[in-house]
């Protein structure tokens, strides 16, 4: 049975189901995402919803790399939602769970929690499952704020977080409060997150470090290195290599 890490767009839109270990069973595409080196999670300025055996839990949005300790080692199934969206479905602050892994019983009702996982540990494919239950929780949820989309779309495009407030119509601190609620850290975290992002993609793609990072905002090709190794606690090269 396979254990690589396996992604497919989900039907909730803007989210990618995935799986990695034993659970794995769609084959529907793999990438890199949320498995990273050696188990190594990346900052991306999402948030999850987890499932292993017996558990489900909220990844919160990560700062800095995370690596799963022996307790978390799957097999997974999760359901990653675009940045902002998550704290909507699950009703919480992002900032809440900044650099956390939650479980959900902490969010919601224990008995509630316990009957969804429950279903999920029976069923023929978990991560089917989990995403009907990610479906379940957008529906219930209030509607998604489109300004959110355009605050991530402003910063993913380069631009600088005086210039993205203007375009969404906020101040700087307003920007700055409504990012906490929605990405769980401020704009210019979020920015240089989906920075970072950018430029593994761009590296990963073929094209030489010193035109990636002349290419996705940093100052020279030291600058990218060092953002790097601050955001994924590795060398770029290292995680390239990988």
């Amino acid at each position: 049975m396979a254990s690589e890490y396996v992604e497919r767009a989900s039907r909730l839109p803007g989210a990618v189901v995935w799986t990695k270990g034993a659970v794995a069973r769609t084959g529907a595409g793999t990438g890199d995402g949320e498995a990273g080196p050696a188990g190594l999670v990346l900052p991306d300025g999402c948030m999850d919803l987890l499932w292993t055996e017996g558990r489900l839990l909220v990844a919160g949005p990560d700062t800095r790399a995370f690596r799963p300790g022996p307790g978390l080692r799957g097999p997974w199934a999760g359901v990653r939602f675009r940045p902002g969206a998550a704290p909507a479905l699950l009703g919480v602050p992002a900032h809440e769970l900044r650099d956390r892994r939650t479980d959900l019983a902490d969010l919601r009702p224990g008995a509630e929690v316990r009957r969804l996982t429950e279903r999920i540990d029976a069923a023929p494919d978990p991560a089917a499952a989990l995403e009907d239950l990610a479906l379940r929780l957008a529906a219930e949820a209030r509607p998604e704020d489109p300004l959110l989309r355009a605050v991530v779309a402003a910063l993913a495009a380069g631009r600088s977080v005086a210039a993205t407030a203007e375009a969404v119509g906020l101040g700087e601190r307003q920007l700055h409060r409504r990012s906490l609620t929605a990405f769980g850290y401020g704009p210019k975290t979020l920015a240089r997150i989906l920075r970072m992002q950018r430029a593994l993609a761009l590296a990963r793609s073929g094209v030489p470090l010193a035109e990636t990072a002349a290419r996705t905002g940093y100052a020279d090709q030291a600058h990218l290195a060092r953002d790097v190794r601050e955001l994924a606690g590795l060398p770029v090269t290292s995680l390239l290599s990988r």
